[in-house]
């Protein structure tokens, strides 16, 4: 049996943990109990935490801890069986949280260098870069947290599209329930597609979910300071479905096409155009969630005529066909 370490601390999301616990401690055991099967648990879990105290959650749950990060690394015959240190999302503060537990970061290297899987979950991922577990690696982190997650840590190679990310021993998964896609690879990664398969049906969950682009908001609300930028924004925000030329764009505003491009760039790190699509892209998930359009009609009022190239354009953004995202979206009435 492999035996695996949650590493608990202070404001920490609670369903990160607990979460994490049932479905490896289940594996083995749900599955076989629904086909009336001898049960074979494959996992035992533990929670650690810095000093062996219960671990304060920001639910105001207070969650037991097993025994501390300490105990962990003095007990050969757990080592003997360890298998992974998996840490949960950091749901206060993060700066905070990162400054007040230094022994995460002592002990997520000395997994590390023990050649452990080191997984992470959402912002957790924030305690494995902070470690220096993931220079020069890739990484996923909750798409709300890039931007800081880039500032912060510049020499990783940030996949915030992505759900989860494996480089070498590390493993990433990016934001909220991702933390069931975790869990699952590790099954699978160890027991196989049929454990792993056999794990998601007896918790009735989605398997092998790819990307979290459907849940991302795009970079059109990014603040900045040109007027002249914010002007245009919502030009293109009111006329969308209209053919648009930047040539036009700019003797209507009074600028070089070059200089409109510039200041775009400077502005949202985007040209005029490729804003013009998140528009249209975000218009056209507002319509399939909310109406009955088809989805060509979609396509058509939002200003497109060549639908092949809008479905490409979408699942690109999006990372869901337009079918898809209205059945993943769509409001149930």
């Amino acid at each position: 049996m492999k035996h695996v370490i949650i590493a608990g601390f202070n404001g920490a999301l609670a369903t990160t943990i607990t979460g994490v616990i049932d479905i490896l401690s289940l594996t083995g055991v749900s599955w076989q109990r629904i086909m009336h099967e001898e049960p074979e648990p494959q996992f035992k879990v533990w929670l650690a935490s810095a000093d062996g105290l219960p671990i304060h959650c920001i639910n105001h749950l207070d969650i037991s801890a097993h025994l501390s990060f300490d105990e962990v690394m003095q007990d050969p015959n757990l080592l003997d069986d360890l298998f992974a240190i998996i840490v949960p999302t950091i749901g206060s503060s993060i700066e905070h949280t990162l400054a007040r537990n230094p022994e995460m970061i002592t002990f997520l290297r000395w997994g590390y260098a023990q050649q452990l899987v080191i997984a992470g979950n959402c912002t957790g991922n924030f305690f494995l870069a902070e470690a220096g577990l993931l220079n020069g690696k890739r990484a996923t982190t909750h798409w709300g947290y890039k931007a800081q997650f880039e500032a912060r840590y510049p020499s990783i190679q940030l996949k915030a599209d992505q759900l989860i990310t494996v480089d070498g021993h590390v493993y990433c998964a990016g934001g909220g329930l991702a933390w069931f896609d975790l869990a699952i690879y590790i099954i699978e990664k160890e027991f196989g597609y049929d454990w792993a398969l056999q794990t998601a049906k007896a918790f009735v969950i989605d398997y092998r979910r790819e990307s979290q682009l459907s849940y991302g908001l795009s970079r059109l609300a990014q603040r900045h300071s040109d007027e002249l930028i914010a002007k245009i924004q919502c030009y293109f925000e009111d006329h969308y479905n209209q053919p648009q030329a930047l040539e036009s764009i700019s003797e209507q505003f009074n600028v070089s096409k070059r200089t409109l491009i510039r200041r775009f760039k400077a502005a949202l790190n985007m040209t005029p155009y490729s804003y013009l699509q998140q528009v249209r892209i975000e218009v056209s998930q507002k319509l399939l969630a909310e109406t009955q359009l088809t989805p060509e009609q979609v396509v058509h009022k939002v200003g497109y005529e060549d639908m092949s190239s809008f479905r490409r354009l979408f699942k690109q953004h999006a990372g869901l066909t337009l079918a898809e995202y209205r059945q993943r979206f769509s409001k149930r009435l």
